[in-house]
């Protein structure tokens, strides 16, 4: 059985990695504080977008909390740029680049599952048929 994972997952996944990887290059002051906090907080993500991915009956619940995360593993970015933990600015920006188009992702995602948006929406939720519309080339209540 074989699946792939949605863009949001993999990026989550590719970001906690490359997180993995800054930390193991910081310096012994901030590796085993802030490195294991920044860590952890990247499996956070990570494990709040698959949850959201996988339980669809619960599904605007994760992403709400998939929100909050991400929110939070930036805060900590930032907080790490200014604790100068990060072995060049480069580093940092290339993971604060990564956790913005994240952000955005999920920002999308959850503006998604608040206001849907298309003509069978409504109708979708209600159990009914769509109504069908008419277009300029057949008036209404012409059958081709």
């Amino acid at each position: 059985m074989s699946f792939s994972l949605p863009p949001i997952v993999k990026l989550a996944e590719t970001l906690l990695l490359d997180i993995e990887r800054a930390v193991a290059r910081f310096n012994r002051a901030h590796r085993y504080a802030f490195g294991a906090d920044l860590r952890a907080q990247a499996y956070r993500v990570t494990l709040a977008a698959h949850e959201a991915w996988r339980d669809r009956a619960h599904q605007p619940q994760h992403i709400a909390q998939l929100v909050r995360e991400v929110d939070s593993l930036k805060l900590r970015l930032q907080i790490g740029s200014r604790l100068r933990a990060f072995n060049s600015f480069g580093q940092f920006e290339g993971l604060a680049r990564s956790a913005s188009a994240l952000g955005r992702q999920t920002g999308a995602w959850h503006r998604q599952q608040q206001h849907p948006k298309g003509q069978n929406d409504r109708h979708r939720i209600s159990g009914q048929r769509a109504q069908i519309l008419s277009s300029h080339a057949t008036p209404a209540g012409v059958n081709p």
